[in-house]
């Protein structure tokens, strides 16, 4: 192979583990299995179905879905028929779908494993659409051209495709925290050159080189962390990739999976630590983790009872992990490694190894190949091979945030001097208050992850004199609202005191519904939005704010 060529690794596995599982999609108590061979069979000839539409070269080839195996295979006969994918989230309302579809050129549309496909069809117009098959408790695809019928319609292609490192390899519409979505444009080469990072000395997803690898893949395919860390890794290095059915079996499915290698984000970590709290009391935990012989015993039936008894690699990323966390995790001789990047570095910024007990608070050190600055007015700039082409039809926001090879993050934050990069927000996210003062919210919600008793937080007050706190508890601080509110006053009292008088929280809202993608006030991969928060709630910010009680319970 060229250099200047992708190597396009799925077709070595493809013939060397030909016979090998590859994709597992769960049906109940029972597992579907479909070898490399057969993968590979399917995609040649959805590839082939693709090239029968008779699109230009290198079109916009479009795909919703939830996680699933047929996903994959659209993604592998995309790449093979020479077009760009353009990935969805599978939550995207229709007006959504529609302004995304005619933005972003798209010419093909794979749909699938979805919930709410009458609604979201609204949005697809003017172009084929190709259902995958009707998953139980799952939208039927009407007016499409049905997965099976191409299978058995067309044969396999038999020439391997590869496309050029510099081919455009996918455009990625970012979740959008901060406003709409923006296309980033990566090339093959940023994912061809992941290898760098995962192949170095501290092999952060414990990749095994012969394929021995277990990938368990529920995260939203189309989010850059997920595409990066499990079906490219999968691709590149083989082994299985596992699928979830439900939110409901969710833990049935990682727990029969047991993955070698767990990808995650922060509130995924939150939940399984309330997960363990509900059935083992923190005090009752402390105790039995003094206890030499049962110490052993209690984190081992932990981390099989979280899917973890076979993982070498257990990472976070999408969204800053809190320290809490992470000094939480490791006293079960956990260490999540925590990984900083986003979409338009290809996830490869920094990382944490958290076994190391140096950058305490910080994402880490830079990865190889990597640069870090801190620009004049506070932002995180980093250079390297991994940073998108542009933003798709945006030359201007482009010319903004990528200047002489350096990419504005828009994260603000600090270098310290052993070169570990701490963040302290994002530049967008800090707000002034009434008495003009700058409130960085990362900052002071960091302080009170530490408290046990918030699911999700956020620290709000654009023109009120002092901040306040909005919080989602998490389910053991619901079940006692006495005890909670008194915990959270003496919590109050103490973080209040280690910060500047205009930092200081005024109030803590305790509100009643969990923030989720599905009420918007979450991306997909469930960070906060704080514009969707402020536009929520603020109705209400005064009348809190002026309340008698320091404590509310919406």
């Amino acid at each position: 192979m060229e250099n200047n060529y992708y190597d396009f690794p799925f077709y070595k596995w493809e013939n060397e583990k030909a016979n090998d599982p590859f994709l597992r999609q769960p049906f109940g108590e029972s597992w579907e299995e479909y070898t490399w061979a057969e993968a590979g069979d399917m995609a040649r000839r959805i590839s082939n179905a693709i090239d029968s539409y008779k699109l230009p070269p290198k079109s916009h080839v479009g795909l919703i879905s939830k996680n699933c195996r047929e996903w994959v295979i659209a993604d592998l006969a995309i790449m093979m028929s020479g077009h760009i994918s353009v990935p969805f989230f599978p939550t995207l309302k229709s007006y959504e779908l529609e302004k995304l579809i005619e933005f972003g050129e798209v010419k093909l549309m794979f749909a699938g494993k979805l919930e709410n496909w009458d609604e979201q069809r609204k949005g697809v117009k003017d172009i084929p659409v190709i259902s995958f098959p009707t998953y139980e408790n799952h939208s039927p695809i009407p007016n499409s051209v049905n997965w099976n019928d191409l299978l058995k319609k067309f044969e396999p292609k038999k020439d391997n495709y590869h496309p050029k490192l510099s081919d455009i390899w996918t455009i990625v519409f970012t979740s959008g925290t901060t406003g709409d979505p923006k296309g980033v444009v990566l090339d093959y080469n940023t994912i061809y050159l992941t290898k760098v990072i995962i192949e170095n000395d501290i092999n952060p997803l414990a990749i095994d080189m012969n394929g021995k690898n277990s990938f368990l893949s529920y995260l939203p395919l189309n989010h850059i962390f997920e595409r990066v860390v499990i079906e490219s890794s999968c691709f590149r290095y083989g082994g299985t990739m596992s699928f979830v059915e439900s939110l409901e079996t969710f833990g049935k499915n990682l727990a029969d999976v047991q993955p070698t290698t767990f990808a995650g984000v922060p509130r995924i970590y939150n939940k399984f630590k309330d997960k363990v709290l509900e059935k083992m009391p923190q005090n009752r935990l402390n105790t039995l983790l003094k206890i030499p012989i049962l110490s052993s015993i209690i984190k081992k039936k932990i981390k099989k009872s979280l899917g973890w008894s076979r993982c070498g690699a257990i990472v976070s990323g999408a969204a800053f992990l809190p320290q809490e966390i992470i000094d939480w995790y490791q006293k079960l001789d956990v260490y999540i490694l925590n990984g900083y990047g986003m979409t338009e570095n290809c996830c490869v910024c920094s990382y944490l190894d958290t076994k190391n007990s140096k950058g305490k608070g910080s994402v880490g050190l830079p990865w190889n190949e990597v640069e870090v600055k801190i620009g004049d007015d506070g932002a995180i700039l980093n250079k390297g091979p991994f940073l998108l082409k542009e933003y798709y039809k945006d030359k201007e926001y482009t010319n903004r945030v990528l200047k002489d090879g350096w990419f504005n993050t828009g994260d603000k934050g600090y270098i310290d001097d052993n070169g570990y990069l701490h963040i302290t927000g994002r530049v967008k996210d800090i707000f002034k208050t009434s008495k003009g003062k700058y409130i960085e919210p990362h900052l002071i919600e960091e302080k009170f992850e530490k408290s046990n008793l918030f699911q999700q937080l956020c620290v709000v007050g654009l023109g009120l004199p002092q901040p306040i706190l909005l919080g989602v508890l998490n389910d053991l601080s619901k079940s006692n609202i006495n005890q909670t509110s008194e915990k959270m006053i003496d919590y109050l009292e103490k973080i209040n005191s280690s910060l500047d008088s205009y930092k200081k929280i005024k109030k803590v809202v305790f509100v009643k519904n969990e923030w989720t993608p599905e009420n918007d006030l979450t991306t997909p991969t469930l960070k906060i939005k704080r514009a969707k928060i402020d536009e929520e709630f603020s109705k209400n910010y005064d009348s809190w704010y002026n309340s008698d009680e320091i404590i509310i319970w919406e």
